[in-house]
């Protein structure tokens, strides 16, 4: 018998694909997202889903016992990369949805992932959900340099092992623009294919005004393929193809590193834990 699992801002589904990774059975997996295009590839990869929409419409009187809740909510209001306007942020304040429907579902598990914030936002993130956060780095499971934090009551959740993966092993080609690369087109810095990890993937990384390309060593820039965003995020090559470059780009820049989501989740069959049958 599988496990009830409710996944708030699903976006595509990373989650599936990591239960799945680890070995979790599901039973019912129910989705609160409201965008079209990441459902959309959730359907395609996941027929069985059960989208429930948007979050603050979702009542857990109306859900079967859950057994796990996971989820990473919007992170625009805390990232040092946005404007810091923590709580205030509506965007932000979907946290609160998290924890309402933690209170109404009461399930034995939960997972939340944010991105790395000040101090006070995270004790204000641990108080509400009675757990100290880990901070992992996608850095260990794959080609790109992504430190989040993680607060979940899935017991004995320490560092993945070392994998040793480069950028340069998840890139499809060598091959760049004739035009030199100048600062100017992006906001951030090109990263030479050989250094050793991207920078975070964001969700717009295929752009060529704001998102973040790659050079070789003379200085000529290309943007990745999104099959190359889907390995920095470890997800499975063209997983999200059934959508426009923009979309793909935007949801695996929102999405989860899938192996660090898999390597917490091993702890519920590690343990033989009671909801879980193995």
């Amino acid at each position: 018998m599988g496990i009830n699992v409710l996944s708030l801002f699903d976006g595509m589904s990373c989650g599936q694909i990591a239960l799945g990774r680890a070995g979790i059975e599901v039973d019912k997996y129910f989705a609160s997202e409201i965008d079209e295009y990441a459902m959309l590839v959730t359907k395609h990869n996941y027929p069985n889903t059960k989208h429930i929409g948007d979050i603050t419409k979702v009542k857990g009187a109306d859900l079967p016992k859950i057994d796990l809740v996971i989820g990473g909510s919007p992170c625009q209001g805390f990232s040092f990369a946005g404007k810091r306007l923590n709580f205030d942020d509506p965007r932000s304040k979907l946290f609160f949805e998290f924890v309402r429907l933690l209170e109404e579902t009461k399930p034995k598990y939960f997972l939340l992932e944010n991105v790395k914030m000040k101090k006070e936002w995270v004790r204000v993130i641990t108080n509400m959900l009675g757990v100290e956060p880990i901070e992992i780095n996608s850095s260990l499971v794959s080609g790109q340099n992504r430190p989040r934090l993680y607060w979940t009551t899935i017991p004995n959740v320490g560092q993945p092992t070392e994998k040793n993966i480069k950028l340069i092993d998840v890139l499809e080609k060598l091959e760049f623009y004739k035009e030199p690369y100048e600062e100017k087109y992006t906001s951030n810095r090109a990263v030479n294919y050989k250094a050793d990890k991207f920078n975070p993937l964001r969700a717009n990384a295929g752009s060529k005004t704001r998102g973040i390309g790659i050079c070789n060593d003379e200085g000529w820039w290309r943007k990745l393929t999104p099959v190359e965003c889907e390995r920095l995020q470890t997800v499975p090559d063209n997983y999200t193809n059934y959508t426009s470059n923009t979309q793909r780009y935007k949801m695996l820049g929102n999405g989860w590193t899938v192996d660090v989501i898999a390597h917490i989740f091993k702890n519920l069959i590690d343990e033989k834990l009671s909801i879980i049958s193995v």
